[in-house]
């Protein structure tokens, strides 16, 4: 089975949400995303709100600024489960790959008007 890496910073931690979205609870490990800073978005959606149980959830801007950390866990999802991941997040975020502190490649979800340059 070919597996992705997804960095998660929040809701896709929680048990209720990944039984919910992918079946089953997620074992990850912890790492971090330099360059990035963290704000909240109100949520809108009454299913995801149902899910993870909160109206308001963070949402990451990319800054490039290497003292602006981002705290999370890794976890290893099959495409599908990717997909699953797509369909919970709103339409104010958006997937992109990243490279956490530890060197490993993963997607992130991140503001939909961050644009990394690289």
């Amino acid at each position: 089975m070919n597996t992705e890496k997804l960095f998660s910073y929040r809701t896709l931690q929680y048990e209720t949400v990944q039984l919910a979205n992918f079946g089953r609870k997620l074992e990850g490990n912890k790492d971090q995303l330099p360059g990035f800073e963290l704000s909240m978005l109100e949520i809108t959606d009454p299913e995801v709100i149902a899910t993870s149980g909160e109206a308001t959830h963070p949402i990451i801007t990319y800054t490039g600024n290497p003292q602006n950390c981002i705290s999370g866990t890794v976890f290893d999802l099959s495409e599908e489960e990717l997909r699953r991941a797509d369909s919970y997040e709103v339409s104010d975020y958006k997937r992109i790959k990243v490279e956490l502190s530890s060197g490993i490649s993963a997607w992130v979800y991140v503001n939909t008007i961050t644009e990394v340059i690289e």
